[in-house]
């Protein structure tokens, strides 16, 4: 009789030996952002540390910097990533097939929300005499590294107001936080950046250097916006960086947490859940998420929705 209870017990140890290290895994979740400096990044990191927080008996998310929009629906596509952020118009051509996907459309592409607003700057210092995107002839300018998102803004500013980056001034492709540090140091005479506000790329050098942000506000420009859904025409307030003392008008796109359909809808609707169950926690996040509120996170979604997130809005009576 003891050895059979012996047995009975040994058994019982066995088991939870085998079952106990099943049932404390965690399913890891990659994020990516983009520049470390950037806001695309604060959200990859942001939200991870969120679900940390709160769904930390299910997952172990990591967020990443990465090279940016084209960078980060590249990834996902590969299942390189769970999530990613990627700019409202980068995610639209990802699904249809255009720009860096013509032809090769990401048809496992995913919207899950909206996050918010990126305005495209083009941020020079006040002793270059640029005052117009047109007084970037002869100049050196940052256009932003391949395969961001940045980049592709910049070369639809420059097709809109005729200028070609490798005939009417000197272009450099560096990272953000390189640019930021070389217009401190002159050696570019402005950057382009499409990114939230306010951002450190930009705050940082306006602690060093005196700043202007230049209008991009063309008839074009607006034509442009009225023509692509997934843009906005929208102002910088005036005071949201040193040195900029009146508002300065210009476009901008979403940002938009994006996903795979092989990202299983669990994963996806855990995430929304514990997002939108503790928004004022990531409102207090950062700066640029203070006025985030559910009606505008669901709207400029350019890529179909997740079935994972689908399921929570509907729960909510949102759609």
């Amino acid at each position: 009789m003891v050895g059979r209870k012996w047995l009975v017990a040994l058994v019982v140890v066995l088991g939870m030996a085998v079952t106990a290290p099943q049932a404390m895994a965690k399913q890891d979740i990659l994020f990516g952002g983009a520049s470390i400096t950037g806001v695309y990044y604060q959200v990859a990191l942001q939200l991870s540390n969120m679900m940390n927080k709160h769904a930390a008996d299910k997952y172990n998310y990591i967020g990443r910097p990465t090279g940016g929009s084209v960078f980060n629906i590249n990834a996902i596509d590969r299942g390189a990533f769970d999530f990613a952020v990627a700019q409202s118009d980068r995610n639209w051509q990802g699904f249809n097939g255009a720009a860096d996907w013509e032809g090769k459309p990401v048809k496992g592409l995913r919207s899950v929300f909206s996050m918010h607003p990126e305005t495209v700057l083009l941020v020079t210092r006040k002793d270059t005499g640029i005052k117009t995107v047109m007084d970037m002839k002869g100049k050196r300018i940052n256009i932003g590294n391949p395969g961001s998102g940045q980049r592709g803004n910049a070369e639809d500013v420059l097709r809109i107001y005729g200028l070609d980056f490798n005939k009417d001034f000197s272009a450099e492709a560096l990272q953000q936080a390189e640019a930021s540090r070389a217009l401190v140091d002159q050696k570019v005479d402005a950057f382009f950046f499409t990114v939230g506000n306010p951002s450190a790329a930009v705050e940082e050098p306006a602690q060093s250097v005196e700043l202007d942000i230049v209008p991009i506000n063309s008839d074009g420009i607006k034509d442009f916006v009225a023509k692509h859904p997934y843009y906005i025409m929208t102002k910088i307030p005036a005071g949201t960086y040193k040195g900029v003392d009146k508002d300065v008008e210009t476009y901008a796109v979403t940002a938009t947490v994006i996903s795979n359909d092989s990202v299983s809808e669990e994963v996806v609707y855990d995430m929304v859940k514990t997002v939108f169950e503790n928004l004022d926690e990531l409102k207090a996040s950062h700066a640029a998420f203070r006025n985030l509120n559910p009606k505008e996170m669901l709207q400029g979604l350019s890529a179909p929705l997740h079935p994972g997130a689908i399921k929570y809005y509907k729960e909510k009576g949102w759609m």
